[in-house]
């Protein structure tokens, strides 16, 4: 079976967020799986110097968009044993960073089309074209509109994939109408319209012939209209055609066991993993000792991660007996409170207002435990990783942080991390404090759920059976 991923991201090209890890990781394990799986993305200036001198053109053509004609060079380059392929545009693409441009919506339906037309240009005929998020969604629209009656592509399916639904490429109608040629009835009923503008989102939502997302739960909150950003009766109406399949990671790339950024390398032992939280202690400043319980959060500083809720119980959540190492940058106000935190009680709070791959790693390996109490989380990786690092996650059940940690239950024994329901600034400080209490006071129930952890497996293998299978639904 040929599937193409159409992406506007994929790690280590470019990145802005978790889609580039899973268009950087999920081709690699289809094709273990036996599936021939090739990666499109635009050639984008940011790309590093190193993968642009390993690029070659195929060949090149040029696209109609309304009055304008445009280059579109087809490049290519293998990577870790996936074929990737790299729509080169200067025009569009050669500028700094991905998104933001008031042109985003001609650039990316250039991208769309171009996407289409360079099929037969390739050594590869694709039975399911899989698009991500809104920047790829209109393909499913054109390929139905404009392309579905050429034998080339008649058969051709289409999967779309939500990553954040809060993200749908909505711009003016007659933009839209006039970049994609498409008549005035797919901008009066259902099909694009959004708020008087017309949503690239919305398009595929309608077109696509399965839609899934990254996790079960978010799939059922998105058909609710507080997850729905107003396309949840959308959703609803297509809810035969949607599926909640699980991110995973990569987990070559996510392990302790060969990491070169830990001081120790560890799998399973807990006193390995303390010489990591030592080492870090010190790096940072903080008081060095093994027996105080170390809680990270590696996160974007932003309200949608749940730091309006540690600010809310800030001054109890410090009077805990425990160390903070934050890691991320976001919105100015979080970044502020955090850094005055830091000075403040400079031997509980470390905070690290950057991004840095290799200190965030060290972070997951050192802590015990991994905050993220997020007002909603489509997949997260975050947890994913933590767990991975054996650091016990303390999420919020929502979308997939529900699906991926399952509650600790002392009676029972089961479990993986601890959870919190609502909303609410002192349930996540009533869960922290329970979980800490495991940590200091109850050594049985901390190794029985060490255990638990150890057997956890969010490594690809599943979920890319769960696609494969749909593929072959869609195929057949």
């Amino acid at each position: 079976m040929n599937i193409l991923f159409a992406a506007s991201e994929a790690a280590p090209f470019a990145k802005t967020g978790g889609l580039a890890d899973v268009i950087g990781s999920l081709p690699k394990e289809l094709k273990r799986q036996g599936i021939d799986v090739r990666v499109i993305l635009p050639k984008y200036e940011d790309i590093p110097q190193i993968y642009k001198e390993g690029m070659h053109t195929i060949d090149s053509f040029e696209v109609t968009l309304g009055w304008r004609k445009q280059y579109f060079g087809i490049q290519t380059l293998e990577y870790d044993g996936i074929t990737f392929y790299f729509a080169d545009s200067e025009y569009y693409f050669k500028r700094s960073g991905f998104y933001g441009y008031d042109d985003d919506a001609e650039r990316f339906a250039f991208f769309c089309r171009g996407v289409i037309e360079a099929l037969p240009y390739l050594d590869f005929h694709p039975d399911v074209i899989h698009c991500h998020d809104w920047q790829t969604a209109m393909i499913p629209v054109l390929l139905k509109a404009h392309y579905s009656h050429f034998p080339f592509y008649e058969n051709m399916k289409t999967m779309l994939t939500i990553h954040n639904l809060k993200y749908q490429g909505i711009f003016g109608r007659q933009t839209l109408q006039d970049l994609f040629g498409l008549t005035d009835d797919y901008f009066t009923g259902t099909a694009l319209e959004l708020h008087g503008g017309a949503s690239f989102l919305k398009g595929g939502l309608n077109f696509a012939d399965r839609i899934t997302t990254v996790s079960q739960t978010y799939a059922e909150e998105i058909q609710t209209p507080y997850f729905g950003e107003n396309l949840d009766s959308l959703l609803r109406h297509r809810c035969g055609s949607l599926s909640g399949i699980v991110n995973g990671i990569d987990y070559e790339s996510f392990d302790p066991m060969n990491d070169s950024q830990l001081v120790v390398n560890y799998k399973d032992s807990l006193s390995k993993k303390q010489q990591n939280k030592l080492a870090l202690q010190e790096r940072l400043g903080l008081p060095v000792d093994e027996t105080i319980p170390m809680i990270a959060l590696v996160t974007r500083l932003v309200q949608q991660k749940g730091l309006d809720l540690i600010q809310h119980v800030l001054p109890e959540l410090l009077s805990i007996r425990a160390q903070w190492v934050i890691l991320g940058t976001g919105e100015y106000r979080y970044e502020q409170l955090l850094r005055d935190t830091a000075h403040a009680q400079p031997d509980k709070v470390a905070a690290l207002i950057t991004f840095d791959d290799g200190l965030a790693r060290q972070i997951y390996a050192s802590s015990d435990f991994f905050l993220m109490p997020s007002q909603f989380e489509p997949c997260g990786i975050g947890q994913l990783i933590a767990l991975r690092y054996k650091s016990i996650p303390i999420v919020r059940e929502t979308g997939g942080l529900k699906d991926t940690v399952q509650p600790f239950n002392e009676f029972t024994g089961e479990g993986t991390g601890f959870s919190f329901s609502n909303y609410n600034a002192h349930d996540l400080l009533y869960t922290v404090r329970r979980a800490i209490g495991f940590y200091e006071h109850d050594r049985g129930s901390w190794l029985r759920l060490h255990q638990n952890v150890r057997k956890s497996d969010f490594s690809w293998k599943k979920s890319a059976q769960q696609y494969i299978s749909l593929y072959e639904e869609m195929t057949h």
